[in-house]
């Protein structure tokens, strides 16, 4: 342990004494002193790291304010009245409504999938003013839009920055966190992506009552001010100690970690998880030298093949279940279906006799619900772990789909006469939402970005992100017609989704919770020959050993 690895200035160490390092071939998690406590007590001792993880987090309510703005945007008469072809008079509304939507979820594929290898080359903090440039000149073309190509292109450009930011902004808030509080400062990515929705709908809720086209322009120019503070601000924040050293720039490394945990270099928990973090890197190096040794001669062509080659390494061993979690987790979070209940909620206000206006405040009420719920998920995450959440989670929203299923089956066609139905309706399509932000919403955004390995986690993040937007796009293209001409049949395939979430979970999703980035080799069980759990021995001896000789040496002030 690290408190084995403490001497006095001037006592000699043997590298034996300071290899009484964890070897995280073994289960160590219980052997390593903590930070602090985990839940809000932790967030406020760690403050530093959670007002950096708050401010990175900006980029979920970028994301999520532009998901909430279009959602009110497209019924206003004064944006109607501009772009005519996606009024509900025009032929072929639906299919132009449908792209100038879909165009967000395709920019956002590609910038996410692109946002992995870009977050390696110039840094995780860098790669997010990257984003935030992208963005801006999407939001700018939509601001100034005078026709609907304008239009398209900048939601095109403004998806690609949202996908940049969504697969980066955790992926930062990760490398960055203490490992007690690491769950609930993820959580801040979610939560910042429904409260940006909430703040836009009220937002354009209050605009639809200008006369003037900027009731529409408005809201669109208003998202640079997150992102524009964002883009400069990030700027002031420290690099990820684990970007850091992936790169071989271990004393800085060292530096932010020090300034992230607010305490000195020499504190044993620090020199810990230093070491920790070197070994890793190493050791994942040490890997891939060994998977593609005719790629290590430096080249552009290699660079570009080492590139191509790292990708797949995802889908290896040593990887591979790690991305069918990542995966997955989006999968089920777009199939649970929580667009469905959203599609289908302003019918069913409609349809109980509620005025239009009426109906947009219930719809609001549904955001602030699941913002609701993904609140408790800063005390929870860390309290109870992330498989609790997600199989509790899954249960609920089972529930509350059949029972919501049984009601529109039963009332669909005369809700006037059944108020009382209608409105236990709404009442389970509350605790709906307030399940799944409390569950569903916020874990599977924290669980990709803690769980690859440092080699390969950018590139992990952005295959989990790539797989929310693309189901979140399929989704959006069967939710209408499923609605539509099943009934109560859509909310029975989704309950079953539920139901399948439930088994998948208790089957292949591990606990993280409490464990450092660099205990997750273990906790998925990718160290298993006695040739890597040596060489990640040797490696780590070597670390230490090298360590004692530059103190020995004295060109340095110990730090140990």
């Amino acid at each position: 342990m690290a408190s084995k690895l403490e001497g006095t200035k001037g006592e000699s160490q043997s590298p034996e004494g300071l290899g009484a390092f964890v070897h995280h071939a073994e289960a160590v998690w219980s052997e390593r002193e903590p930070y602090g406590p985990t839940g809000f007590q932790g967030v406020f001792i760690s403050y530093y790291a959670a007002l950096c993880a708050a401010f990175a987090a900006i980029g979920g309510m970028v994301f999520g304010y532009d998901q909430g703005v279009v959602s009110v945007v497209l019924v206003m008469p004064q944006f109607l009245s501009r772009f005519t072809r996606v009024s509900a008079t025009a032929s072929g509304a639906g299919f132009w409504k449908g792209l100038l939507t879909a165009m967000i979820e395709l920019g956002a594929l590609i910038g996410a999938l692109n946002q992995g290898w870009i977050a390696d080359k110039i840094s995780r903090k860098y790669s997010i003013v990257v984003a935030v440039i992208v963005f801006t000149v999407g939001s700018i073309l939509q601001t100034a839009s005078m026709d609907y190509a304008t239009l398209i292109v900048g939601r095109l450009i403004g998806g690609v920055g949202i996908g940049m930011l969504s697969m980066v902004a955790p992926l930062y808030i990760s490398e960055i966190s203490p490992p007690e509080i690491r769950g609930s400062l993820l959580v801040l990515e979610e939560l910042s992506i429904v409260a940006g929705i909430c703040i836009a709908y009220w937002i354009t809720y209050g605009t639809r009552y200008m006369s003037g086209e900027w009731a529409w322009r408005l809201p669109f120019l208003l998202q640079m001010i997150p992102s524009t503070v964002l883009g400069v601000g990030i700027l002031f924040l420290p690099f990820s100690p684990r970007w850091l050293a992936s790169k071989g720039r271990d004393d800085e490394a060292l530096q932010s970690l020090g300034k992230l945990r607010q305490l000195p270099e020499t504190d044993q928990r620090v020199q810990q998880e230093w070491f920790d973090i070197l070994g890793s890197a190493e050791f994942h190096r040490q890997t891939n030298a060994i998977r593609h040794p005719d790629l290590q001669t430096k080249s552009k062509l290699n660079s570009i093949k080492l590139e191509i080659a790292s990708w797949t390494d995802c889908f290896r061993s040593g990887c591979w279940r790690r991305t069918h979690v990542g995966i997955g987790l989006m999968f089920f979070q777009q199939f649970v279906g929580i667009n469905a209940l959203i599609y289908y909620s302003p019918t069913l206000f409609e349809t109980m006799g509620l005025n239009y206006s009426m109906q947009l405040i219930m719809s609001g009420v549904l955001n602030v619900t699941q913002l609701v719920g993904v609140s408790t998920s800063i005390w929870s995450i860390d309290r109870f772990g992330r498989r609790p959440l997600l199989l509790w989670g899954s249960f609920f929203m089972t529930i509350s789909h059949l029972i919501i299923a049984v009601f529109v089956g039963k009332y669909n066609k005369n809700w006037p006469d059944h108020r009382g139905p209608g409105w236990a309706s709404v009442a389970f399509l509350l605790f709906y939402m307030l399940s799944f932000g409390a569950t569903w919403g916020p874990v599977p955004w924290a669980m990709p970005s803690e769980i690859f390995p440092s080699s390969l986690r950018a590139k992990g993040v952005a295959l989990a992100t790539c797989s929310n937007w693309l189901n979140n796009f399929i989704i959006g293209l069967i939710t209408p017609p499923l609605v539509q001409n099943t009934g109560f049949g859509a909310y029975t395939f989704f309950a079953v989704f539920c139901l399948l979430s439930l088994v998948w979970t208790f089957f292949f999703v591990p606990e993280t919770r409490g464990r450092s980035l660099e205990q997750m080799d273990h906790v998925f069980k990718d160290i298993n020959s006695e040739e890597e759990k040596a060489r990640r021995r040797a490696i780590e001896a070597d670390i230490i050993a090298s360590h004692h000789r530059t103190l020995m040496s004295g060109d340095k002030e110990p730090r140990v």
